[in-house]
């Protein structure tokens, strides 16, 4: 039935000659015990339950930190993996450019080397176009004009 503390302040216990109705007073502290009982094992139930929610709150508190402390983990590699790819990419760049700029030199050094070959061999020519106008006796400029 459960009986409310203002309930149990106004029950009025009627009285006989010698006393109190006993039946009515053995009802009245039933309900009463009832009813403390009830209390009882609902305040036990509470206490059950904020003791499960306290751990409950301690591990999620944990899981909590735990999370803080990956995500901040998971930063500073991101940031390190950052790091990294542009120092690598760098790298990269500069070796392209060191490699870009030794082709540019052997390619100028092979210039350099078929425009001086160029030269030798023209000047081979002329040397044997000239021994050829001394046997011939016509000068160069005259067999060009013909």
């Amino acid at each position: 039935m459960g009986l409310t503390p203002v309930e149990i302040k106004h029950i009025r216990l009627g009285t006989t000659l010698f006393g109190y109705k006993r039946a009515l007073v053995d009802e009245v502290l039933e309900d009463v015990a009832e009813s403390f009982e009830d209390v009882w094992r609902d305040r036990a139930d509470l206490a059950d339950k904020v003791e499960h929610l306290e751990q409950e709150l301690v591990r999620f508190r944990e899981l909590e930190a735990l999370l803080r402390t990956t995500l901040v983990s998971a930063e500073r590699a991101s940031q390190e993996l950052k790091e990294q790819a542009r120092r690598e990419s760098q790298l990269a760049l500069d070796e392209a450019y060191a490699e870009a700029r030794a082709i540019t030199r052997r390619a100028q050094a092979e210039r350099e080397h078929l425009t001086a070959e160029a030269r030798r061999i023209r000047a081979l020519l002329r040397s044997a176009l000239d021994a050829l106008e001394v046997e011939d006796g016509e000068p160069t400029e005259e067999r060009e004009a013909a």
